[in-house]
């Protein structure tokens, strides 16, 4: 019974967490998504002009600042009022923060689950199992090499978190039309690959 309600009681808990998350790329509540939305651009845009240990630097010095100078200001203010209540961050010192066995071992698992799909799917990519996949994949590691000479690393992190911010707003708006436009063009897509795999010898898939 104990295993089960904890079972429950975490699965509740990613609910949650998931649920969160959709509300913060949805913009749900405006304020919270755009003190998230800006904090982590401010972050990335400081990582293009400083270095990581720079920038990691500033952000510990920042936060040792706001609370060293809160605990003092709270000290002062029992002092004066000749008040106990305690540690201004007692709440914060008693949470629980440490991750438990069976989460750490939950994550191990999905961690080499992905790790061992990765490797299957790459083997078989680049030992070509399916040639039309396999040219697949070639055209994109091309196009990449394009994308690579245009933006760096931290540039395309930006414009990912810009997109995680903006796209799912404008897919909620205009889900027909887009809905409409992605499959003329999957559409064309698949017209084209059958096209390829009726001219290249080998190319047409084993029908299961």
């Amino acid at each position: 019974m104990q295993a089960t309600a904890d079972v429950t009681k975490k699965e509740s808990s990613w609910s949650s967490w998931k649920g969160q998350a959709i509300d913060l790329l949805y913009w749900r509540n405006v304020k919270q998504s755009g003190a998230v939305f800006s904090s982590v651009l401010l972050l990335l845009f400081s990582l293009t002009q400083f270095s990581v240990v720079s920038v990691g630097a500033y952000l510990a010095l920042a936060a040792l600042s706001a609370t060293i100078s809160f605990r003092i200001y709270k000290s002062v203010l029992q002092a004066v009022q000749k008040t106990d209540e305690g540690h201004p961050f007692k709440a914060y010192l008693e949470m629980e923060i440490a991750l438990s066995q069976d989460q750490i071992s939950k994550y191990a698992d999905k961690i080499l689950l992905y790790s061992n799909t990765c490797m299957k799917e790459l083997r078989r990519l680049f030992l070509v199992q399916d040639l039309v996949d396999s040219l697949k994949f070639a055209v994109l590691m091309w196009l990449l090499t394009y994308v690579g000479a245009l933006f760096n690393g931290l540039t395309l992190l930006i414009l990912a978190v810009v997109s995680m911010f903006t796209m799912p707003v404008v897919y909620e708006k205009h889900q027909a039309q887009i809905d409409q436009y992605v499959g003329l063009i999957r559409t064309q897509v698949n017209s084209v690959v059958g096209k390829i795999q009726a001219k290249i010898p080998g190319a047409k898939r084993k029908e299961e």
